[in-house]
This record gives C-alpha cells, sequence and structure tokens, in this order.
C-alpha cells in the first residue's frame, strides 16, 4: 500500500491520483465503498456529484478509511489518508450530466435486451417486481446503450448544476475543490458561471477545468485562464480524452496522452491531469514517453491521472457481492463489514493506485 498522504504534495511531485465517482453517478453505497477502497489505497482526491447526499456518502467513506487505518496492524500504511472532495460543475449539455431513460412499457416483451448487457453500471435491469427499466441512481450517462436499441426507444436527460444549489454547502460540507466541465465555443457560458462562482474560489484548495479537444482548444483554454486569473488556489486542466471510455480497451487511452502533450506543450500555466480513457495501460503508456515526472524532469510531464468509469468498473464485481450479500442477511450495505470482500477490493484499488505512486513491484506484478 502507498504512504503519501498530501493532495497538494502529490500534484506537485506528479503522482496525483483522481477517482470520478461521476457528475451523475448518485448509487450512495456503492459511493461509499469506491471512496473508503480508494480513500485507503492512497487516492488524493475523490471527484463526485454535487449534491448533498451524495457529497454525505463519500464523506462517510472517508471517515470510514481513516477508521479503519487507525485501526490496521498491515504494515506500510499511512495512519493519514485525507483526500481533497471535489464536486462537478457544467456550464452547459456536457456528457458526463446526462442519464437515460426509456418507457418500459413500449419496450416489446422479445426484445434481446443488448442495452442491459453493455452497460457497465448496471443500471439497466429488471427490478424484483418485473419491471425492466433504468435505474435512475445508478446511471451516470455514457451512453452506450443509445445505439444499440433495436427500437430506438432511449433517450438521455441532461442537467445544469445551478452554482445557488452548491456554492452554500462549500464550506458547511467540507468540500475542498471544483471542476468545471466546459466546451470549446462557450466563452459567453462560462463566463456567467464564473461570475457566479468566484466570490467562492477563496474557500477551496483546487480549481480543475475539464475540457475535451478541439481545433480550438489551446485558444478558448487561453482565454479562460485569463478570465479565472489571477487564482488563490492551484489549477488542474483535466484532459478529457475520450470521456466515460476508460473500461472498453486499451487503446482508449492514447486519446487523453495525445490532448494532454497538446496542452504541455502549449505551456499554459496550471498542473495537466489525464481523464477520459485512463485505465491501467495508462501509467505504463505515460513512463513509456516520458510524461511521468522523474527526479530528472521538472516540467513538460502531467501531475496526474483520474479514473472514472475503469475505476469503478474494475471494482464493480465486488460491489455486486456486497450487495447481494447484504440483502442476503437483511444488512446495509456497509463494506467493512464484509472483511473478505474489503480485502479484495482494497487490493483492486491499490492495484490502480500503486504504479502512478511509484510502486514498481506493483508494475511488475
Amino acid at each position: 500500500m502507498n504512504t503519501v498522504s498530501d493532495p497538494l504534495q502529490s500534484l506537485k511531485a506528479g503522482h496525483w491520483f483522481k477517482l470520478i465517482c461521476g457528475a451523475s453517478f448518485q448509487d450512495l453505497p456503492a459511493i461509499r465503498s469506491l471512496t473508503l477502497a480508494y480513500t485507503v489505497a492512497g487516492a488524493d482526491c475523490i471527484d463526485v456529484a454535487a449534491d448533498p447526499s451524495v457529497i454525505a456518502a463519500a464523506q462517510e467513506g472517508i471517515k470510514a478509511a481513516q477508521k479503519w487505518l487507525n485501526f490496521s496492524d498491515n504494515q506500510g500504511l499511512s495512519r493519514k489518508r485525507n483526500p481533497w472532495l471535489m464536486v462537478s460543475l457544467n456550464d452547459g449539455e456536457d456528457p458526463h450530466f446526462r442519464k437515460a431513460y426509456f418507457d418500459p412499457q413500449r419496450c416489446p416483451p422479445d426484445c434481446p435486451r443488448p442495452c442491459e448487457k453493455i452497460c457497465p453500471a448496471q443500471a439497466i435491469i429488471e427490478s424484483e417486481k418485473g419491471i425492466f427499466g433504468v435505474i435512475d441512481r445508478r446511471c451516470y450517462g455514457c451512453g452506450r446503450c443509445l445505439p444499440l436499441c433495436p427500437h430506438q426507444l432511449i433517450e438521455t436527460r441532461s442537467h445544469l448544476v445551478p452554482p445557488r444549489d452548491i456554492l452554500p454547502l462549500i464550506e458547511p460540507m467540507g468540500i475542498d475543490a471544483m471542476e468545471i466541465h466546459t466546451q470549446v465555443g462557450r466563452e459567453e457560458q462560462f463566463r456567467l458561471l464564473w461570475e457566479a462562482i468566484a466570490p467562492t474560489v477563496s474557500q477551496l484548495k483546487l480549481l480543475a477545468i475539464s475540457c475535451p479537444d478541439s481545433p480550438q482548444l489551446i485558444e478558448y483554454l487561453r482565454y479562460l485562464y485569463d478570465l479565472i486569473s489571477p487564482l488563490p488556489c492551484p489549477l488542474i486542466w483535466q484532459t478529457d480524452g475520450r470521456p466515460m471510455s476508460g473500461d472498453i480497451g486499451k487503446g482508449t487511452t492514447h486519446p487523453t496522452i495525445k490532448l494532454a502533450q497538446k496542452v504541455l506543450n502549449s505551456r499554459i500555466p496550471g498542473f495537466v491531469q489525464l481523464a477520459g480513457g485512463t485505465n491501467h495501460h495508462t501509467v505504463p503508456k505515460l513512463q513509456e514517453i516520458g510524461l511521468l515526472k522523474t527526479a530528472s524532469s521538472s516540467s513538460g510531464v502531467v501531475a496526474g491521472v483520474a479514473y472514472g468509469s475503469y475505476g469503478r468498473s474494475i471494482l464493480s464485481p465486488i460491489l455486486e457481492q456486497l450487495e447481494n450479500q447484504s440483502m442476503s442477511l437483511n444488512q446495509p450495505l456497509i463494506l467493512e463489514n464484509y472483511p473478505d470482500l474489503l480485502k479484495e477490493a482494497l487490493k483492486i484499488a491499490d492495484s490502480l493506485v500503486s504504479p502512478l505512486k511509484g510502486n514498481r513491484e506493483c508494475l511488475i506484478s
């Protein structure tokens, strides 16, 4: 297990690890379990939906991780794990802020249901009451079900996160960081959002801006930087190469690395952190091409990596077992109440965190 515990130190040292629970993901027991496992493994930041109940679930996971660490006899574990808690806002329509839906009554009984098979969140299932449909709290808007429906019945509902709903919660709920999702061409929308949140930025430890690639990307990022400067906290540019695609295959990591190189080459002030398509292949590839910080490199490297759909998907079998066991025993979905499942969850989470933190042994194994 890892011993790094200070998020800002990790950011400056180039081994910042962020878990993205999802801007639309609201499965509270899963969020608690994911936060617990990745906090113990050494995550520096937990990114969650700007929803009070979701924020509270993540905080419960962090507290459970700290309690487990305090009483653990395992050698080499840091006794301090305080990942920053981040919430995400958007300045317009964005795939991270949507959910799938369809009318179950219109779904033909003989449909082979390819949507159910492709859903990585297991959000499209038949309930115990025999009703087939989308479990809203589980859906995080990846969109993989949309083109597969034989009858084109599936649609999406997008939402904006009003600053007035989340800004009053920053200090009371212990929110450390904020991420703004934007896209090239939204200068006016971003400006209006920034005017609303700027007075509260001084309460934050970090600001992140996530933007997909575009031919005009660098020009747009320069506009954003000029608009928000000076900042009272560090800034991260999140290079969203292939949003919510990290659990699809090895090749998904290439677009986000290419995008990171593009932003690094522009020399816009701020840290650069990968996201969108990140998986177990990301860190080895970054090492191969010299984009991870070493003792001899001081610039032109990434500060860290964020894992979203991939980080969640590798723990989904454990979360499914937890749900089944808790239902059979009629007990709450508390991961630490099931030592074998907790041990396996920590092992899986550590396998994703350790390579970025410099654990060579983990990389080889």
